[in-house]
């Protein structure tokens, strides 16, 4: 019987370390199963140095509402989800978060969903995005695209 007990404390052990690595990959660490998006397949310094090249384009003309919606997760996944309503495909875009922190995507497919996790957003001077959701709220996002600023309609996730 001590046998019994002691497999299984031993498959919770093993089940206990494996969604602590997975909680860790979602806090911009390496994670066990990598993202499928290739814009999420980074380090956390790869997004802080690609942050550090960008600056808030304040001056850029605006485009409007973006056909395209987001979400804000400020629960278990810490992430924003922004599905693609335009119609067409975007390429070598920048999600702007607050209009301090940003994220660079390469690709983004029509009627598709990009999921961003606040471990990806970085500012310029390479801080993250800070994880205490009490304090730092979304409160805008836009993306820059073909040179103009579109604003993203934002909702919170149910």
């Amino acid at each position: 019987m001590a046998w019994v007990k002691n497999r299984a404390a031993g498959v919770v052990s093993v089940a206990s370390v494996v969604c602590l690595s997975l909680l860790a990959g979602c806090q911009g660490r390496g994670a066990l199963i990598p993202p499928s998006d290739p814009d999420l397949r980074k380090t956390a310094a790869e997004f802080a140095a690609d942050s550090a090249k960008r600056q808030y384009p304040e001056n850029a003309p605006r485009g409007g509402d973006l056909q395209a919606l987001a979400s804000v997760d400020y629960g278990v996944f810490n992430r924003i989800e922004m599905m693609n309503l335009s119609g067409e495909a975007m390429d070598d875009f920048e999600v702007w978060i607050n209009q301090k922190y940003v994220f660079h995507a390469t690709k983004w497919a029509n009627k598709t969903l990009k999921k961003i996790n606040f471990a990806t957003l970085y500012d310029r001077d390479g801080k993250p995005f800070p994880m205490d959701n009490q304090k730092v709220r979304i409160t805008k996002i836009e993306v820059l695209k073909d040179g103009k600023l579109y604003n993203v309609p934002t909702k919170l996730a149910e």
